[in-house]
């Protein structure tokens, strides 16, 4: 069976309902299970909680008849059971995306410097002097990461080794460099990999699809173990992850796909694409349903999103994107629904037209939420942009303002304070003799003060009496006549209490500074016992020194300064660490009235608020795949604006299907790149709009070169809407 679910259906309800029936009713086998497959570790928990909620209403025990995993941990648990199968150790290793990241770059940039003169072949011709040194040396690199990255990602969907490619470049006539540099990388990568005794997380999926078709009898007593598969978030289903399920489904499992073909926003950063779940809605045998009606949003929204359904279909001026969004339309909730539709004010619904450069929608914005989040202080409310970078800047300013707000960007708040607070304690153990850093130490131990306005100031005192200290071994491990502590009883600020403050925090520095010797996951946690007393903090303060202890092992010649960057690289939310990110937190937007949450369009799936600013839907951002359009994927030091990413991974597909009739065109996949961007992107705007309940708010910018344009749904949307409703003042949003 294959559902489609519109936005605010009530899928995860649907599927935890049947999934409970299926525990109830199905007669299942003391080593039987439901097994339901989702997309992330965060709907593992929720699905968990429903399922039980439901039996336990039937007074049964929960726990049992049924498993929740996403595809990596089903896949784990699969090639856990029978790794002989596959080539790996019984004690094989899971590298994580950071670790998988540093063997990557290290890879490419080593081919990068065996192979300087490759560039040239792919670098704009007017790149000239300065400009083209500059290229070669930074941008250059970076590109060869992100395309052996997309490559290997690829290659593994399709099933092929290094051997497997190099034996297919080696007999192939025409030489093909993307492919020899993405080959020798690749090479390189997985011999790093066997070198640790580890895979990848797309090694996961891979190796578990192989094992299936390895053992039959190993896959017949999985076929048994899990007689019933329920997939959720289908529509972002990847080739690989598709065969899995359909094996382990047979002809005679029960298989159930739900998903929302027009909410498929992961296919650039994925192997994903909607396409698998549109396909097997259309297989004959399967039983194809909707649930279309919605109780989540006003008519008005309802109207709003089916409108840019519609106009996708019938009117975008670029016909190969309109079957980027489809049907089934939105239906309200029907009379007697538990979730009635909230009651409907059209006049919630603004589009600002007005000409923003990038700081002033920045600053409207700010400005308007914090006027809303005044007058409704009972109401949930977010800011959804395209870009973390974008949501940073957004973050900044409502801090400024002191408009309270939760980002979820790379890694959650929590995340990075505690990551912050121990890097900084860390920063200082690397560098003993700074007091600038001893003062900063000072301030993570005391930071429980930021709250008392009073305590804040004493804190700030202190810190800055001890940033001066001239030599700071002479406080921490003083010797007869060189006692900083002493020196300070002829001061003014010497007082018995500052005193006996001090020397705890003297001793306390000078326990840390003992535990330098131990493994650095062992410090950190030495550390962290000594600073946090909340648990959530702790746990996070151990998956903080895991990844620490990874990179040591992975890494044997560095030592703390360079561990004690990889805090900082949490801290500065530069990067997203596996089991630290947004999406590992089940944040419940209900839990937060009166406070503005603010995160990507991407992130924000699967969420719902009252009000939801939508903001840069601009043509840089939401590009249609028409000639003025800019892509982030091409960029200007590459001639003719190619998209190697997607040159690269049409070649591999090309010779992977027949390399006697190499379908491969210079440039076509670049354009189709293009299309597959822009029908993303037009799905994430609807995705952004059916996040809101009640009230939605629409801005474009110029973008930071001032030559950006409203994104061309921005502008179908506005005419629509604004045929449709009276004229009105646009207040603190922007008007004239």
């Amino acid at each position: 069976m294959g559902v489609s679910a519109v936005p605010g259906s009530g899928k995860t309800w649907t599927l935890s309902a049947l999934a409970a029936k299926l525990v109830m009713e199905a007669d299942l086998d003391d080593d039987q299970e439901v097994l339901i497959v989702t997309l992330v570790n965060s709907a593992v928990s929720n699905f968990a909680n429903r399922v039980a909620a439901f039996i336990q209403e039937r007074g049964l025990l929960p726990g049992i008849g049924y498993r929740v995993r996403t595809l990596h941990g089903l896949a784990h648990d699969i090639v856990r059971e029978r790794p002989g199968l596959v080539g790996l150790s019984d004690e094989f290793s899971i590298v994580d995306e950071r670790i998988s990241e540093d063997i990557l770059k290290e890879a490419a940039l080593a081919w990068v410097r065996a192979n300087p003169d490759v560039a040239d072949d792919f670098l704009a011709p007017d790149l000239e002097g300065y400009r083209a040194q500059r290229v070669r040396e930074e941008q250059w690199p970076e590109r060869v990461v992100s395309i052996a990255g997309a490559l290997i990602k690829q290659a593994k969907d399709l099933q092929m080794t290094p051997s497997t490619l190099r034996y297919m470049l080696d007999n192939f006539s025409e030489p093909l460099p993307l492919l020899e540099m993405g080959c020798a990388v690749y090479t390189d990568y997985q011999r790093a990999l066997a070198y640790r005794g580890a895979v990848d997380f797309d090694d996961l999926i891979r190796l578990a699809l192989q094992a299936l078709r390895l053992d039959p009898v190993f896959l017949a007593r999985l076929r048994h173990r899990w007689p019933y598969v329920l997939e959720d978030e289908a529509q972002d289903s990847s080739r690989l992850q598709e065969l899995i399920l359909k094996e382990l489904v047979g002809s005679e499992g029960g298989w159930v796909r739900v998903g929302d073909p027009n909410q498929a926003i992961y296919e650039t950063f994925t192997t994903a694409s909607p396409e698998y779940l549109r396909s097997f809605l259309r297989e004959p045998g399967v039983s194809a349903q909707a649930l279309p009606n919605s109780g989540r949003s006003t008519q008005s929204i309802i109207n709003l999103a089916n409108y840019l359904i519609e106009w996708t279909m019938d009117a975008h001026p670029v016909e190969d994107l309109r079957d980027a969004l489809g049907e089934p339309y939105i239906r309200p909730a029907p009379p007697g629904d538990p979730q009635p539709n909230p009651e409907d004010d059209p006049s919630q619904i603004r589009f600002i037209a007005r000409r923003f450069s990038p700081e002033a929608e920045v600053a409207t914005m700010t400005k308007s939420v914090a006027q809303w989040v005044t007058e409704h202080p009972e109401a949930t409310v977010a800011i959804l942009v395209p870009r973390n970078n974008r949501g940073f800047e957004v973050a900044n300013a409502l801090k400024q303002e002191k408009v309270p707000y939760i980002e979820l960007l790379r890694s959650s708040p929590s995340t990075r304070e505690t990551a912050g607070a121990l890097g900084n304690v860390l920063a200082y153990l690397a560098d003993p003799v700074s007091a600038r850093k001893l003062a900063t130490t000072y301030r993570v131990w005391q930071r429980d003060a930021r709250g008392d306005e009073e305590r804040r100031e004493e804190m700030g005192r202190v810190a800055k009496l001890v940033s001066r200290c001239p030599r700071v071994e002479d406080f921490v491990w003083p010797r007869v006549g060189r006692d900083w502590l002493e020196e300070l009883e002829d001061t003014e600020q010497w007082s018995p209490e500052l005193q006996e403050h001090l020397l705890v925090f003297r001793e306390l520095v000078r326990r840390w500074q003992g535990s330098t010797a131990l493994p650095i996951d062992q410090l950190v946690l030495t550390v962290a016992q000594d600073l946090f007393r909340d648990a959530a903090d702790l746990a996070i303060a151990h998956k903080l020194a895991l990844v620490l202890r990874q990179a040591a092992d992975s890494h044997p010649d560095r030592r703390l300064p360079e561990l004690t960057e990889e805090l900082a690289i949490v801290a500065r939310n530069e990067r997203r660490f596996l089991g630290l990110a947004s999406e590992d937190n089940d944040l419940n937007p209900d839990a937060y009235p009166g406070t503005v949450i603010v995160t990507t369009m991407h992130k924000a799936k699967g969420l719902e608020w009252d009000k939801v600013y939508l903001m840069s839907a601009n043509d840089y951002d939401f590009p249609s795949a028409m000639a003025q359009d800019q892509f982030i994927s091409e960029p200007w030091y590459i001639r003719n604006k190619l998209n190697l990413e997607a040159e690269a991974l049409a070649q591999l597909k090309a010779l992977e299907e027949s390399p006697d009739l190499f379908d491969y065109d210079e440039g076509t996949p670049t354009f189709l790149a293009r299309l597959d961007y822009a029908a993303e992107r037009l799905r994430l705007l609807y995705v952004g709009i059916t996040r809101a309940r009640k009230a939605l708010s629409v801005t474009w910018n110029t973008g930071r070169r001032g030559t950006a344009q409203p994104a061309v749904p921005f502008i179908a949307l506005e005419t629509w809407w604004e045929e449709r409703m009276p004229p009105q003042a646009d207040a603190a949003e922007g008007s004239e």
